[in-house]
């Protein structure tokens, strides 16, 4: 579908008429085109910084080397080259005081950001802090991070925050190269934690991370499951599409583009659960991977909806996913070392109107994957949530033109994301060397203006 006002922001005959409307003027987000790369950072720039007394800067240094980056510390390293992205590591702030060290470190370099540059800043889990003065240090860094994505989006650039606890340093490499790769074109304004409580999975290289592992992706059929079941078999996953009856032919199609399995069934069906554990049992032994897509919506408002509205999308957004999640539970079909991913929503995060089953069922999932994560820690399993905001999907496409073109600019980015942009960070949550990151909600929504 086509984004109209990108095309005239991009036109050389119309782009000048849109700057003098004052119009928002979208920068083309850069997307990945191929899977992971063992150094996706050869030929790109990176700052990287800190305070005194951080405990992360060594693992981001090697981290970022290893991947292929060209690391520079100092402002005036080299002839002031533009920089594809900024690092800082400020786990050593101690109290207000310190916090003068973002200023001195970001001022210079933010005007040497490329367009989709990425910004990462790592800080102190506040609650670890012995004094309160740090705690508050810790915890004041985020609002830097989300008011300097909102500066500099314009542009595509993601500023992102990383909680790490102590001792959880080594498991920084993943979550380094997402979110200082091309693939978190659609993440930004995000606080994600990394902590020490799942074990660690064994040592494969990242970017081969997915081979031969089993997929489940509910929802396979269209819009982000589709390009999730994509995504995951790009990385080298046998991918289970599972759908309901109405899109069997939609989801074989899928399945067959990818060389994956097509699994019709209703996930909302008494021996659903059933049916499912004895198929992934027989075919393949087990599920490494699972990612509940499966979702509806009956929106009304309040006053006007149903019963049968309300038990609808929750039967379908919260009781089978959690049906299902017992299931595969007690029938010891999910590995160890095995990834649940849960799709929530941005309704979820800040309710919407017109949505207050939809909203109930995927705020329930973020509270679900918050007591799930612990739980399953000791088996090396992450659980996460994802939070899409406004994605270009073929829902998106009947909107009325003037509703479709406000919900594309209500974020920092000024566009609408795409299905692969969340199958992205779906696909990293899933992979051995998201292991840090559980218990998680992490929103794809550009920095949306509504929501935390």
């Amino acid at each position: 579908m086509t984004d109209r006002l990108m095309s005239l922001a991009h036109n050389p005959l119309t782009r000048g008429l849109v700057r003098a409307l004052g119009l928002p003027q979208p920068t083309q987000l850069a997307r990945a085109r191929v899977g992971w790369s063992a150094r996706p950072f050869v030929d790109r720039v990176l700052a990287v910084g800190g305070t005194p007394g951080g405990f992360a800067r060594q693992q981001v240094h090697a981290a970022l080397t290893e991947g292929g980056a060209r690391v520079v510390e100092s402002a005036s390293e080299g002839a002031d080259p533009e920089l594809h992205g900024i690092v800082f590591d400020a786990t050593g702030l101690e109290g207000p005081g310190g916090l003068r060290a973002l200023y001195d470190f970001f001022h210079p370099r933010g005007p040497r950001l490329a367009r989709n540059a990425r910004v990462l800043v790592v800080a102190a889990v506040p609650e670890e802090m012995e004094r309160p003065a740090a705690a508050a240090a810790a915890r004041g860094v985020e609002g830097f991070v989300r008011s300097l994505g909102k500066e500099v989006g314009r542009r595509g650039v993601t500023v992102n925050l990383i909680y790490l606890a102590r001792g959880a340093e080594a498991r920084l490499s993943g979550p380094l190269r997402f979110f200082c790769g091309v693939a978190c074109t659609y993440v930004s304004g995000q606080a994600v934690r990394l902590s020490t409580g799942v074990r660690p999975p064994s040592a494969v290289p990242l970017h081969e991370a997915l081979d031969g592992k089993v997929a489940l992706v509910t929802g396979a059929a269209r819009g982000i499951g589709e390009a999730t079941a994509q995504r995951l078999a790009q990385e080298g996953a046998r991918v289970v599409c599972l759908d309901v009856p109405a899109l069997e032919e939609a989801l074989k199609a899928t399945a067959s583009r990818i060389g994956g399995e097509a699994l019709v069934l209703d996930v909302t069906a008494t021996d659903a659960p059933a049916r499912l554990v004895a198929a992934l049992k027989e075919r393949h032994g087990g599920v490494d991977i699972v990612v509940h897509n499966a979702g509806i919506t009956r929106d009304r408002t309040f006053a006007k909806m149903t019963p049968e509205q309300w038990d609808a999308v929750l039967a379908v957004n919260l009781a089978a996913i959690v049906a299902v999640d017992e299931a595969l539970s007690e029938g010891g079909v999910l590995r160890d070392d095995g990834r649940l991913v849960y799709l929530s929503s941005i309704s979820g995060v800040a309710g919407n109107f017109g949505q207050t089953n939809y909203a109930t069922s995927k705020a329930a999932l973020i509270g679900y994957v918050a007591a799930l994560a612990p739980r399953l820690a000791g088996r090396g399993i992450c659980a996460n949530a994802v939070a899409p905001g406004f994605i270009e999907t073929a829902m998106v496409d009947k909107m009325p033109l003037m509703t479709r073109e406000v919900g594309r600019r209500l974020n920092s980015l000024s566009q609408g994301g795409l299905p692969r942009d969340v199958a992205e960070l779906i696909t990293f949550l899933a992979s051995p060397g998201a292991f840090g990151v559980t218990g998680n909600t992490v929103r794809v929504c550009g920095q949306g203006l509504i929501g935390a």
